[in-house]
């Protein structure tokens, strides 16, 4: 399963220069990596970059991130995959803009 990853330009600047990164600011604070489900991943967007551009969509298989990757119930009662370790660059399948239109961020289609 496909589970993504929301960064800014500089945060995913900074984890294809360093190779592997603790995330934003709020994964530091909270001492893991957030991630979203295809499902999630929306709603996620609006609530924590509304208006924001320059975003990046990194996309990362689940079962490659191992014991790692934690299920925990988050924002309304809905389990989040959470990842216990760095987020290494060699983790990413594959990163795309997230663009904004319209005010709404649009997601590349056939998201799973």
């Amino acid at each position: 399963m496909l589970i993504y990853k929301i960064f800014r330009a500089d945060e995913w600047a900074s984890l294809q220069q360093a190779g592997e990164t603790e995330g934003a600011p709020i994964d530091k604070a909270d001492g893991f990596v957030h991630f979203s489900t295809a499902g999630q991943a929306a709603e996620t967007a609006a609530k924590h970059f509304a208006g924001a551009e320059g975003l990046m969509l990194l996309a990362c298989d689940s079962a490659a991130l191992g014991d790692a990757l934690k299920w925990e119930v988050s924002r309304g009662g809905a389990k989040f995959p959470h990842l216990y370790r760095t987020l290494r660059l060699t983790d990413v399948l594959w990163a795309k803009p997230l663009l904004l239109k319209d005010g709404a961020h649009r997601f590349p289609e056939g998201m799973a």
